[in-house]
């Protein structure tokens, strides 16, 4: 598989991406946009990660705000760099910045021949840019794949999901665009979970930086963490480990307590495919993935 993926660059964003590697997709281009953290942290962790991990896709600086809302970062919880760490953290990298042309050139690719598909693990906001600036080239995406929104309560308000509420305006706009859109949400994420127990055995770097997001768990006295976008790009790779059912999106954009929220309604015809269920056991399929990460 070729694909392009939209990214805000935090952990579970590299682990994603290790993921397709491990499953031998391959990214042509990589969008980066502002979310977890501000996009010259993103655009920073895209060049460490690059460097530790071999990653060798095409860079692309996108969106360093939403559409309308004001900025919103996960770095409360995330830390400063989007990513935390029981000890080593990604390699600063001094050297060409990467262009800041993300629109255009998700743009261009997706007028190549093939298979566009295109895995977005943030906010929507470079997605919603390319539907307003290139809606040709927007009709072109085969499948795209979205780690946002929540078929039930939310996680960043009680009704909204993280990348849905960094840019309601932008979701709304790709959830009406008619695109074939595949929500992995919240809902489906949660069933995904790990504990000290299940860390797989790993380079140093990720062995560090996986505890760093498992300890956003444990710190909160739960028993483990769930995965997300990892969750997503098991998704695109392999869709037979999830029972999908077809539904309506609608977004909020109200300026109140709905702000952000997304509604799922059960659609024969809709276009959102929805996953309702694992049907293999994912966390462990995300968890195999960083075994022997090689950073």
């Amino acid at each position: 598989m070729r694909l392009w993926v939209d990214t805000d660059y935090g952990f579970d964003d590299l682990w994603a991406l290790l993921l397709l590697r491990r499953y031998g997709a391959t990214a042509e281009g990589i969008s980066l946009v502002a979310g977890n953290t501000p996009l010259p942290q993103v655009i920073a962790n895209a060049l460490g990660a690059a460097v530790a991990y071999g990653l060798d896709a095409p860079l692309h600086a996108g969106a360093q705000k939403a559409l309308v809302r004001e900025v919103e970062t996960a770095q409360e919880i995330l830390g400063e760099k989007g990513m935390d760490s029981r000890g080593r953290f990604l390699p600063d990298v001094d050297g060409p910045q990467p262009p800041a042309d993300a629109v255009e050139a998700l743009a261009d690719w997706l007028t190549q021949e093939g298979p566009r598909p295109v895995l977005a693990l943030g906010p929507l906001t470079n997605i919603a840019l390319l539907v307003q600036r290139y809606p040709e080239a927007a009709a072109r995406i085969t499948r795209l794949v979205w780690m946002g929104g929540s078929n039930g309560p939310g996680n960043h308000s009680p009704l909204a999901e993280f990348n849905a509420l960094c840019d309601p305006e932008a979701a709304a706009i790709v959830a009406d665009a008619g695109l074939p859109l595949e929500v992995v949400d919240l809902m489906i994420c949660r069933q995904a979970t790990f504990g000290p127990e299940d860390m797989p055995p790993t380079d140093p770097l990720t062995d560090e930086l996986l505890g760093g997001y498992l300890d956003i768990g444990l710190k909160r006295g739960r028993a483990g963490m769930a995965i997300y976008d990892p969750v997503a790009a098991l998704a695109m790779v392999r869709p037979e480990a999830f029972a999908f059912e077809r539904h309506s999106l609608s977004v909020s954009t109200a300026r109140d307590e709905t702000y952000g929220a997304t509604r799922f309604t059960a659609d024969p015809e809709g276009l959102t495919w929805l996953p309702t269920a694992p049907l293999e056991d994912i966390a462990r399929l995300c968890l195999d993935a960083l075994t022997g990460a090689d950073a």
